[in-house]
């Protein structure tokens, strides 16, 4: 279980496919390793994978390199088969119990992959050293716009945004400089693709007003 409050951003270092249904790969981080637990789940981009392997990093950089293996259910659902070295993302440990939930609920589970319409800058605050806030515009993967509101939660890139605005198939979400200054949205352009979760506890809430409707 994670937050999405993104704690450090990752670099793919190595890719590798091992036959149709599973890819193998190696991200940089600056966690520390002794940290780190074989089995441990870390969000890649809002994807929760498992580390399979640990070594030292070889750029002199503080932190590590991490294993993970995405099967085919993620390769189907996510864009980390696209990923190849080069590729940042953004990274968060799992939830421990007593940990402060500074975003919302969010399961590592990705729902599928949205599309970033437009991108609405929004004037500097002269006093902001980070820049621009910004509105995004977003188009929900097929079948998810049913657990998007305004004013709720919802997981992008394992970033947890609050949904500003909803029309048939297109949110909008607004980016702080903070977010831009610790996460990879900094880099992301119009048309980029996004992982979406949608809120947990709307899943459930339609999930119960549909079996309610069934009685």
């Amino acid at each position: 279980m994670f937050t999405g409050i993104v704690t450090a951003i990752g670099t793919v270092v190595e890719a590798e496919r091992k036959g149709p249904s599973l890819k193998r790969l190696a991200i940089a981080c600056p966690y520390d390793a002794a940290g780190i637990e074989i089995g441990a789940s870390i969000a890649c981009a809002g994807v929760c994978l498992t580390v399979t392997a640990l070594k030292p990093r070889a750029d002199g950089e503080p932190g590590c390199i991490f294993q993970v293996e995405a099967a085919a259910e993620t390769l189907s659902k996510t864009m980390v088969g696209d990923w190849e070295p080069g590729t940042a993302i953004n990274l968060e440990r799992s939830l421990k119990v007593g940990d402060e939930l500074g975003g919302h609920l969010v399961t590592g589970h990705v729902d599928g992959v949205g599309r970033i319409l437009k991108i609405e800058p929004i004037a500097p605050d002269p006093d902001e050293p980070w820049g621009a806030t910004a509105r995004f515009h977003i188009r929900a993967p097929q079948g998810l716009p049913r657990f998007i509101a305004a004013k709720g939660s919802i997981c992008l890139d394992g970033t947890s945004l609050t949904v500003n605005t909803v029309e048939d198939d297109v949110f909008t979400v607004l980016l702080i400089p903070h977010s831009f200054s610790v996460t990879t949205w900094g880099a992301r352009g119009e048309g980029d693709p996004v992982h979406v979760e949608v809120d947990l506890m709307a899943r459930y809430a339609a999930r119960l007003a549909e079996a309610r409707g069934q009685g």
